[in-house]
């Protein structure tokens, strides 16, 4: 297939938005009237639900960015209020009224049973060796509603891409501190808002950022170099290697076709603010992480 990590960076787009609505619709809150401390609490547990009764160094290893002390707070103590098979169930109650009324009068596409359908059948297909929150998701029953179909489609869509970008640091020798300064060295975030929603101290991040300096990818001013700035190109071309094979098990033809509905769909979401449109969303940094 020509051109897939074209597609790779397109499809990554169009299916974030869509997967974001699980945590960004007011109706996710309603996990706190069920005895969950907090948004984080219970982001923790909705997330990490697939992996079973995960322990915290599982999420930490696999959510790979968060500081284990912030996922600590909340797993495994999450399993306490609620096993993970009801965390999913009540996961997808809330969502389907949520999506229900975020695409109460959207115009849907006549392609939505095809691009489902066609999701439905390829995504299962895809390698899911080292990819420890796709494999996960993916072992999951797929809804019949066909609003949380699609909504579980770009789950598998975005966290294969997700695990993927994890392999790309990984090899890189990037750690998921170091990802974060790298990315506030692009000006994606500031130092503060990230520590806040990450759960990493500024002592942290500062004996990082001198680690990062030695290595020659940021300057004094925890801007890029030429060699930093390569260095996360050389990363994002990785990963869209990586998420390749999502566009491959397609083809050109329904490729374009589930792209081209999941970028109308994201397009309305981010349009009508119903998730943010770049990150880190202003509104996470004024929840307290503990």
């Amino acid at each position: 297939m020509s051109g897939s990590s074209s597609y790779s960076r397109r499809f990554a787009a169009a299916a974030e938005p869509l997967h974001s609505c699980s945590y960004y619709a007011p109706e996710v809150t309603e996990f706190t009237e069920l005895g969950f401390k907090g948004w984080w609490h219970a982001y923790f547990a909705y997330r990490s639900a697939p992996l079973g009764t995960a322990s915290a160094d599982l999420v930490t290893t696999t959510f790979f960015n968060f500081a284990p002390r912030m996922v600590e707070r909340s797993v495994p103590g999450c399993w306490d209020v609620m096993s993970p098979t009801d965390v999913r169930h009540t996961q997808l109650t809330i969502l389907e009224r949520a999506l229900g009324r975020i695409f109460a009068d959207y115009s849907w596409d006549d392609n939505l049973p095809q691009v489902i359908e066609l999701l439905r059948l390829s995504l299962p297909t895809l390698d899911a060796s080292d990819r420890p929150l796709f494999a996960a998701w993916a072992a999951e029953p797929w809804p019949d509603n066909q609003l949380l179909a699609l909504w579980h489609a770009s789950t598998l869509l975005r966290e294969f891409r997700f695990d993927g970008h994890n392999q790309a640091l990984r090899s890189a020798d990037v750690s998921g501190l170091g990802s974060h300064i790298l990315m506030a060295a692009d000006g994606r975030g500031t130092p503060e808002v990230i520590q806040k929603i990450r759960g990493w101290t500024s002592s942290e991040w500062a004996d990082e950022a001198s680690r990062l300096l030695e290595l020659g990818w940021i300057n004094s001013e925890g801007q890029h170099t030429s060699k930093g700035r390569a260095l996360r190109k050389d990363i994002e071309t990785e990963t869209d290697r990586n998420a390749d094979p999502i566009a491959l098990s397609l083809g050109d033809a329904y490729a374009d076709l589930v792209l081209g509905l999941l970028a109308s769909v994201a397009s309305f979401l981010v349009a009508e603010s119903i998730v943010p449109g770049k990150w880190p969303p202003k509104h996470l940094g004024q929840i307290d992480p503990s």
